[in-house]
């Protein structure tokens, strides 16, 4: 019989990266940790293991608890295991990104831990290696939205060109042709074009759009061909 006793023990915690789209920018959801060391300092939404918990059953309940959000979409990023990242005791955490769209939820958003919403690159600095998580989580959401819909997760269910375009350059950090986004947006036949329009910018306004996913399934690299810079070799 193998002996555990003799082996050391640690904390699991779970932090979450949660990413929101509000139609112009790509923000980051943040609170103020309510426990030494760090108090009231700027913090992933994150807390630890429950001893009948898995990672993700851990993930959804502190992201509820913190927010009030649940039923998102929610994907594990890595361990970050550092035997210092926690000066208090030897704690891994197990990392998790989330993407939502704010304006769909942002009448959950619980007040009870401060949760403020922050533009990605304006963000306050965080505590112990939560910056870290944020620009590998970034990398990760970069890579993941050149292969599957993910982005689509931030957005309503019916959307304009300029709002995906704007989302697709908040997400790469990079501007992109306006013509050349539309022309190839146009080509993949991924789109299904509305009657509706969005009449909120100008009188003459713009179509409103829905993703076909069955299509998006069976023509991914069409998609891939919208992010040119994305290197899927080096994935994160």
């Amino acid at each position: 019989m193998i002996d555990y006793s003799g082996q050391p023990h640690y904390l699991v915690a779970v932090d979450c990266i949660v990413f929101g789209f509000d139609g112009e920018h790509l923000k980051i959801l943040l609170v103020k940790r309510g426990l030494e060391p760090e108090k009231d300092k700027w913090s992933l939404i994150g807390g630890f293991l429950g001893p009948a918990e898995s990672p993700d059953d851990a993930a959804n309940r502190v992201l509820k608890k913190n927010t009030g959000l649940e039923g998102i979409y929610l994907e594990q990023l890595q361990v970050y295991g550092a035997p210092t990242r926690d000066p208090i005791e030897r704690t891994l955490s197990v990392g998790y990104f989330a993407l939502i769209d704010i304006n769909k939820y942002k009448t959950q958003i619980n007040d009870d831990f401060h949760a403020e919403w922050f533009l990605i690159n304006e963000r306050p600095k965080l505590i112990f290696d939560h910056d870290q998580m944020v620009t590998d989580a970034r990398k990760k959401l970069r890579y993941k939205a050149a292969l599957h819909p993910i982005l689509f997760e931030m957005l309503p269910k019916k959307f304009t060109i300029p709002q995906l375009q704007t989302l697709f350059e908040e997400v790469n950090d990079t501007k992109i042709d306006t013509r050349n986004f539309s022309r190839k947006i146009a080509s993949t036949g991924l789109l299904l074009k509305l009657e509706e329009k969005d009449k909120s910018g100008s009188k003459k306004g713009a179509y409103y759009f829905k993703l076909d996913k069955k299509k998006y399934q069976a023509n991914i690299q069409e998609f891939l061909n919208l992010l040119p810079s994305v290197k899927l070799t080096e994935q994160p």
